[in-house]
């Protein structure tokens, strides 16, 4: 359920809700909107008797939340949540673009991708230290020395670093060097690294699993804000289906569906989604158009040449064209 508080409630009668909440035996959690503060409530395995809460001072309305994923819904946080990440605000008014390699190959390899992709205005830097692959003989990343690799990228370029988690060993790691954790695809329903990503203070960049419902995504969600962490990234990446032409479905329906039903943001990774090059700039503009918050994209200086994932990585006159256009898309839709 969600305690509207009055606009001018203070921080005092705040703090007195959360903690008759606490003595409920019930989790708060507040949320500041734009006008006033609210606070969710979680943890009640049946109706809750809300004359004690309704009672007190500064409380104005209580609403239960119908859905089963409470502190992502719009129904507990009727305001974007907008991330920061350095001088990079997610989910605002601009398209965030994300770009790198998918995987960290070398010093010399990330860092001509990290200064092309930051010359053509990309906002923050991606690639895989550690990469889950199907093939136990694929290419698994160079480790700690690739987070170290983008840790120096970040140093010469400027550009927030994001990079994956793939267990619950690593992660702290990872977290000592990025400043977004991202969650992949085979990871959305790993419970146990889901709450040490709730207990992280980095935003959290969670991948919808390859066969998840829409439902099954967002309380994947719950799990991270519920241990603490309300800094969640939706990343929409494909999902199989009987086509076998592409490598994934890039679903643009949940685009705005999540829009609607949860605050968080929401991006799109066209290049997992499709595995073909040429497919990468028309889904990356069906993504935006439908209103994501951004794209996640796989750059690459040498394609032909990659450990992972050649055949969908854009060249970097393939990344500026992609650019040039999606700034005209994002102009359409009202964005910077």
């Amino acid at each position: 359920m969600l305690v509207v508080m009055h606009k001018d409630a203070t921080e005092e009668q705040i703090r007195r809700v959360c903690a008759v909440i606490k003595e409920m035996g019930l989790t708060p959690h507040p949320i500041k909107g734009a006008q006033r503060v609210a606070i969710g409530v979680t943890g009640n395995k049946e109706m809750v008797n809300t004359r004690r809460i309704e009672n007190l001072e500064g409380v104005i309305n209580i609403i239960h939340v119908t859905q089963p994923y409470k502190l992502v819904s719009r129904e507990m946080k009727p305001d974007d949540t907008k991330i920061n990440v350095g001088n990079v605000v997610i989910g605002d008014k601009r398209t965030v673009i994300i770009a790198g390699p998918c995987a960290v190959e070398s010093e010399k390899q990330m860092l001509e991708i990290a200064r092309a992709v930051k010359s053509l205005g990309a906002d923050l830097l991606r690639g895989g230290a550690f990469k889950p692959r199907t093939s136990p003989y694929s290419f698994q990343g160079l480790g700690e020395e690739g987070l170290k690799i983008l840790a120096k990228a970040r140093a010469e370029t400027g550009l927030p670093v994001v990079s994956e988690a793939t267990d619950t060993e690593i992660f702290s790691m990872v977290e000592e060097y990025v400043d977004i954790i991202q969650i992949g695809a085979r990871n959305m329903q790993n419970y146990a690294l889901l709450k040490r990503a709730g207990q992280s203070r980095k935003p959290v960049l969670l991948k919808r699993g390859m066969a998840s419902t829409i439902k099954e995504f967002l309380l994947a969600a719950e799990y991270i804000v519920a241990e603490g962490n309300p800094n969640v990234i939706l990343c929409e990446r494909g999902i199989r289906t009987f086509s076998d032409f592409t490598r994934f479905t890039l679903d643009i329906s949940s685009i705005p569906e999540l829009k609607k039903i949860s605050h968080l943001p929401v991006i799109a990774d066209p290049s997992h989604a499709s595995g073909k090059r040429e497919m990468v700039l028309p889904l990356a503009r069906a993504a935006i158009a439908a209103g994501a918050d951004g794209i996640m994209i796989e750059v690459h200086n040498n394609p032909e040449q990659a450990l992972s994932d050649g055949p969908q990585s854009l060249t970097f006159d393939g990344f500026a064209n992609l650019m040039q256009e999606l700034k005209a898309i994002a102009k359409i839709m009202g964005r910077e």
